[in-house]
């Protein structure tokens, strides 16, 4: 089975029918699908998706983008938030210097905030990084000095130094389909150096539809085109990595493999 570990089943591009959405990806062999948060105050929205069917985690946070949206939410509701039996991780938060649809600073303040409801929960930390490597890996490692939390960067597609400084700080790093790109060469090279117990796979569906699909809506079926691209790039045949993937899911979000009965390897 594979995972896939980040998705917006909330959003109108994927259609609607979220029972054919999980459907076709449990034929392609894709058995669960976090759906990921983008603002704290649509909580009810994520909560509904995940319980209507156990396929389906949640997580709650806010994304860079709409940080100015929500600046001041504090790390203490979140933490209550995240009780819900089926929410399994905070985020997406982070910090996105390419858009900059929120003012930088607000960004590193709700990033921290969100890293403090990690620490809180117990639960691990979805992290979106664009743009912002040096800034990242500084916040980081500060934030990690401080206290441990669990985190992935997700939909890597930064540099490389950021996912070595990522691995050293004992995160994980989840792939997209930007990996199955035919310029994606570099991005390829770079998940060749991830130990293979600590990679993700990823649709972020609706966007980055995998080769063949490329520029059409993505869906959690098509997580099964990027692991086999993913498999290439680090050598493990693809059922295999279908196997460490969905390990190093259940090490990560612990909650999702209690859920499951799964013994987190």
């Amino acid at each position: 089975m594979l995972v896939d570990s980040h998705a917006h089943l909330d959003y109108p591009d994927l259609g609607g029918n979220l029972a054919a959405t999980l459907d076709r990806a449990e034929r392609a062999g894709v058995g669960r699908v976090v759906t990921i948060s983008t603002h704290v105050g649509r909580f009810e929205t994520y909560r509904a998706l995940a319980e209507s069917d156990a396929r389906v985690f949640f997580t709650v946070g806010t994304h860079p983008h709409n940080a100015a949206e929500e600046p001041d939410v504090e790390p203490a509701r979140i933490v209550a938030l995240s009780g819900h039996p089926r929410c399994v991780a905070i985020g997406e938060a982070g910090l996105d210097f390419h858009y900059d649809k929120s003012p930088r600073d607000v960004q590193r303040r709700v990033f921290r905030a969100h890293i403090a409801a990690a620490r809180g929960s117990g639960l691990p930390l979805v992290i979106h990084a664009r743009e912002a490597d040096d800034e990242m890996i500084a916040i980081l490692s500060e934030e990690m000095a401080s206290g441990a939390f669990g985190a992935v960067l997700h939909c890597f597609s930064s540099g490389a130094r950021l996912a070595e400084a990522g691995v050293e700080l004992g995160l994980y790093v989840s792939f997209s389909g930007i990996v199955t790109f035919k310029r994606s060469q570099e991005l390829r090279d770079i998940a060749a150096r991830v130990p293979h117990d600590r990679l993700l796979v990823e649709t972020d569906a609706p966007y980055l539809a995998p080769e063949p699909h490329r520029g059409k809506p993505n869906e959690p079926a098509y997580t099964a085109l990027t692991a086999a691209r993913l498999a290439e790039a680090v050598g493990l045949p693809p059922e295999e990595l279908a196997r460490v993937t969905t390990a190093n899911f259940y090490r990560l979000f612990a909650k999702a493999a209690a859920l499951d009965g799964v013994a987190a390897a």
